[in-house]
């Protein structure tokens, strides 16, 4: 209250005081309707007239602490929204074309150690894992183009170094691995003409063509010539060609990648954050038997769309999984930064047969028998034909059965096999990876070709990796520590600061205004018993006044 009003309502004090004091009852009652008494008045309602405007400034705090509460959230995604779409020129733009982290691939071979009782005595083959061979890569994304619809189109580079001081070894030692591409034309050539597996027989021994080689580890990744790929690259017709000449699983991987991808940027729809588009110009595979098996609806694993709840189901695709890879929720974690993740593992169905799991009958192009055993998927239909078979390390789960029918291979663990993504919940960033599979070669018995006449039907490990990052930069780290600490922090801290302040005002001036309406009151009637005396000794005296006089 202003001093002012203060000295005008103890000028009040003093009429009313005056009044009470004037023993005229006529000077009283004009007294009361004076100047003075309406000044009196006025003055009071523009005292209570503040103590309502509080009471309106009270709710309206209370009132925002409650919006505070149901909406403060729906502003901080939309800024963490802007925030990660993919703009030319910002920071999370940057990061994503060039990732400021190290991943690295950790590979252990299968070393077959008793090739020749294999093939001459149908032992069991046994098996010694041999690794790791750890190579450190660095991804960029380069011919980086915006395109006109909200998306961005690229080539990935990835560069592998070699890593000794991490690996067992050196990239020289040498390995006896099953012979893939002496394997695979055998195999397929199991329905064709017997006389084209006779001089398939006759071909491959005067190549002196085995169904186990000898080379190192570095000719296994990155390529070794083969006499196969090498005749057919004279005698295969031109369309028929395979895209390489010569063999190696990592064959051509080490540099810029021909395959042109596009993804959505996320600018103008936020679920749509770092889906594929289209790859190679295709919105769907071509390989299995509905659209819901050959989408290409998933990101690269690197980012995903923001505000990732237990029940969202994310997805992967990578050219040489052949497929769009589920992940479901398995738990929370924390980061060795302090940043809180979810835990995204494929679900146990994703590589199940079909009596396990009739939803993948969609990879099963040519019908149930085409299908996978239980735990196993096949890639042939991207890799030239070649049966390969995809699962995860040691066989993890899958069928017992595929891990003993060879020696070595311990029972799979969990923690060594699993296949898991690390998710920041709130802005979609991958925290850490481990992308663990196992490539087997589903090797089928010729007996017209006596070089495989022996080898069983068997799915044969050939090597498991793992690939994937451990943690991200600080400057990455506290920016997604800022968004999931931070804001909550806020939200509580204007949510407590508006309501308590409302409710402190809202207390304050209702207790002025009961306190004051009961002076008035008080006044009030204190002014009514003296305005009725005053009256009734008026008329007293007019009585008096009106009496004839007695003589």
């Amino acid at each position: 209250m202003q001093l002012a009003d203060i000295l005008h309502i103890n000028n009040c004090k003093a009429v009313r005081s005056s009044l009470s004091s004037t023993p005229d009852p006529e000077t009283d009652l004009v007294n009361m309707n004076g100047p003075k008494h309406k000044f009196c008045t006025k003055l009071s309602s523009t005292y209570l007239r503040k103590w309502w405007i509080t009471i309106v400034v009270a709710a309206a705090l209370i009132i925002g602490g409650i919006v505070v509460a149901c909406e403060f959230t729906v502003l901080i995604d939309a800024v963490v929204d802007r925030m990660v779409a993919l703009r030319p020129g910002a920071k999370t733009f940057g990061w994503w074309a060039k990732p400021p982290v190290e991943p690295r691939i950790s590979l252990y071979i299968y070393n077959v150690t008793n090739a020749d009782d294999f093939l001459s005595n149908g032992s069991k083959a046994i098996v010694d894992e041999v690794g790791p061979y750890v190579y450190s890569e660095t991804w960029e994304k380069v011919n980086i183009v915006e395109n006109d619809n909200g998306t961005l189109s690229y080539n990935l580079r990835k560069i592998y170094s070699f890593r000794e001081d991490l690996s067992v070894g050196p990239e020289d030692d040498v390995v006896i691995v099953p012979n893939i591409p002496m394997l695979s034309a055998t195999s397929q050539s199991k329905h064709a003409a017997r006389f084209l597996r006779l001089a398939m027989a006759s071909i491959m021994d005067i190549l002196k063509i085995k169904p186990f080689v000898q080379v190192s580890v570095g000719q296994l990744l990155w390529g070794y010539e083969d006499p196969l790929l090498k005749l057919a690259k004279d005698v295969v017709p031109k369309e028929q060609k395979l895209p390489y000449e010569e063999f190696g699983l990592l064959y051509g991987k080490n540099g810029t990648s021909s395959d042109r991808v596009t993804v959505n940027t996320g600018v103008d729809d936020i679920r749509t954050y770092g889906v594929i588009d289209n790859f190679n110009g295709r919105t769907h595979l071509p390989h299995w038997t509905t659209d819901a098996c050959n989408t290409l609806a998933g990101t690269d694993g690197s980012i995903f769309p923001p505000h990732i709840d237990h029940d969202r189901i994310l997805h992967v695709y990578d050219k040489d999984l052949c497929r769009l890879l589920p992940l479901v929720f398995e738990k929370e974690v924390m980061t060795s930064n302090e940043v809180p993740g979810y835990r995204f593992t494929p679900p146990e169905w994703v590589f199940a047969d079909v009596d396990s799991h009739p939803d993948n009958m969609c990879f099963c192009p040519a019908g149930k028998p085409s299908c996978s055993p239980n735990g196993l998927f096949n890639v042939s239909l991207c890799q030239y034909d070649s049966p390969i078979m995809l699962s995860f390390p040691h066989f993890y789960l899958a069928d017992e059965s595929l891990r003993t029918q060879v020696e070595g291979i311990s029972p799979p663990m969990k923690e060594k096999h699993q296949f898991f993504f690390d998710v920041q919940p709130k802005m979609g960033t991958t925290l850490r990876v481990r992308a663990r599979i196992q490539i087997n070669l589903a090797v089928s018995q010729v007996f017209d070709i006596k070089q495989v006449a022996n080898f069983p039907d068997i799915i044969f490990p050939i090597l498991w990796f793992e690939e994937g990052i451990d943690n991200l930069p600080d400057e990455v780290t506290d920016l997604m520590r800022f968004a999931e600490q931070v804001p909550p922090k806020i939200r509580v801290a204007l949510i407590v600061g508006l309501c308590t302040l409302g409710v402190i005002l809202l207390l304050l001036s209702t207790f002025c205004l009961i306190r004051n309406s009961h002076r008035q009151s008080t006044l009030h009637l204190e002014g009514s018993n003296y305005l009725a005396t005053a009256q009734v000794d008026m008329n007293k005296k007019q009585n008096k006044d009106n009496q004839p006089a007695r003589y």
